[in-house]
């Protein structure tokens, strides 16, 4: 009897055309079958963002054997809902999104497209895992992360994830790398994110811009590891509740 494959669920935020979640799909391939839902255009910065008020749709751009790949017009958090709701004939063992043309750490995770698609997949309770690589070149090179994303993969297909929880794997741009440091979010905020300009017509109009600073030294904090060369791997969890501050709260006599 033929042993079923797994099932692979993928998305992106840079779109299906992007070299990123191309080669995402190569390596995935050696793994089981995938099914790859991604936005029509880039859709980078959209957080875990759902279209409410306009009509989705999505359509084929490519069918063989133990590969889809269907373009949507939603958000990558829409790629994820639709391809459960409406693609996918069953369950899938993981759900994969990237591999990002830009960094996801720090805080960043928390306005990245591509972490969208993973915290949808984890709020579903499917193991989920986002890769982004610490460059936003068209042609990046994603050679020297792809034997990582198959350790990674084959581990997470192996041990499972616990309930809620996913991973963020970033990993630096260059050739080769120092190793990996499973890591906590760095510490680290945007400064000067927005530059003025006058228009024709007279008022002011902004473009998104700025720079991160990172004010975390601890080695194992993912900005840090990636800048020290290493893969950085961050577990996060979908349950945001502050448990020792909900402790404290109960003390206060509300």
């Amino acid at each position: 009897m033929n042993k079923v494959k797994p099932l692979i669920l993928v998305s992106n935020d840079d779109g299906y055309r992007a070299k990123g979640i191309n080669e995402l799909i190569g390596v995935l391939k050696e793994f089981g079958d995938v099914v790859a839902v991604a936005p029509h255009t880039g859709r980078s910065g959209k957080g875990c963002a759902i279209t409410s008020e306009t009509p989705v749709k999505y359509w084929v751009v490519r069918n063989e054997p133990g590969l889809q790949i269907y373009a949507c017009t939603g958000t990558p958090c829409d790629c994820v809902k639709i391809a459960f709701d409406s693609v996918l004939e069953r369950r899938p063992a993981l759900v994969v999104g990237g591999i990002n043309h830009g960094d996801n750490s720090a805080v960043n995770a928390h306005y990245s497209g591509t972490m969208g698609v993973v915290f949808e997949g984890c709020m579903k309770g499917v193991p989920s895992v986002a890769f982004s690589l610490c460059s936003h070149a068209e042609d990046a090179d994603f050679s020297a992360s792809l034997p990582y994303i198959r350790k990674i993969v084959s581990e997470v297909l192996d041990k499972g994830l616990p309930t809620g929880s996913c991973l963020n794997v970033n990993f630096p741009d260059a050739p080769s790398y120092a190793g990996v440091r499973v890591c906590h979010q760095a510490n680290g905020c945007w400064q000067n994110e927005w530059a003025a300009h006058t228009h024709p017509n007279g008022g002011k109009w902004y473009w998104l811009t700025g720079s991160f600073v990172v004010s975390d030294t601890d080695a194992f904090a993912d900005r840090v590891a990636l800048n020290e060369n290493y893969v950085a791997i961050t577990p996060l969890k979908i349950d945001l509740t502050d448990y020792e501050l909900l402790r404290e709260m109960r003390g206060w006599g509300l």
